[in-house]
């Protein structure tokens, strides 16, 4: 079974989705096989290098006042400790696309697994240490954190490797109706989306599973 996971590395609730949809599938078992593929989406792909305030952001985009932003960000807290994902204090947003070309070439040539722990350091990075996943510095600490090629990953960020492909994968998923995330496409026909609780996402699993065998 393919499943491809489309989201944001800035977005908190791709990184609460993605630990609880990993619990899930972890309680499925040997009995779900599956391949996990992560796809590119920016909330923001006009972010400029710099980024900015997260408080000024979601103001700007969202509406949201500052007791709104505390109160959706202790509930991600919460959360995110039900399914053992930290979210620490984050007081500034920063552009991914850098660290969408490095995922890209995870998948493409270091395999899967590898695209897995880089989602999962990046997401951690940000979301649970507050680091800027636009500093190229950060990224390389990353990639050395994990034994990856220091000296390929430099060349990626040091030239505009894979810029193109992860543009149009960004552009392929919202012709395809992808304009919020997570978003779980499984097949390439069946859509989940949002953060759903772990019970939530086995039951759909469940249903899939049962479907194939059927």
């Amino acid at each position: 079974m393919r499943i491809d996971f489309i989201s944001d590395i800035s977005c908190p609730w791709c990184a609460l989705g993605l630990a609880s949809f990993k619990k899930a599938l972890d309680l499925m078992g040997n009995k779900f096989h599956y391949d996990l593929h992560f796809q590119p989406f920016e909330l923001n792909t006009n972010l400029s290098k710099e980024g900015k305030n997260l408080f000024e952001y979601l103001s700007e985009k969202y509406g949201m006042d500052a007791e709104r932003i505390a109160g959706t960000q202790q509930h991600l807290r919460e959360r995110g400790d039900e399914v053992g994902f930290m979210f620490g204090k984050r007081e500034h947003i920063w552009n991914s696309f850098d660290a969408h070309r490095l995922l890209y070439w995870a998948e493409l040539e270091l395999g899967l697994e590898e695209q897995y722990d880089l989602k999962m350091a990046l997401l951690r990075a940000y979301h649970s240490e507050a680091k800027d996943i636009s500093d190229h510095d950060v990224l390389i600490e990353i990639v050395l954190e994990l034994g990856l090629d220091r000296r390929r990953a430099d060349i990626v960020l040091t030239t505009d490797l894979f810029g193109i492909e992860v543009r149009e994968l960004e552009q392929q998923w919202q012709e395809l109706g992808i304009n919020a995330v997570p978003s779980i496409v499984i097949n390439r026909e069946q859509l989940i989306q949002g953060a759903q609780p772990v019970d939530v996402f086995v039951g759909i699993l469940m249903r899939l599973k049962s479907e194939q065998v059927n």
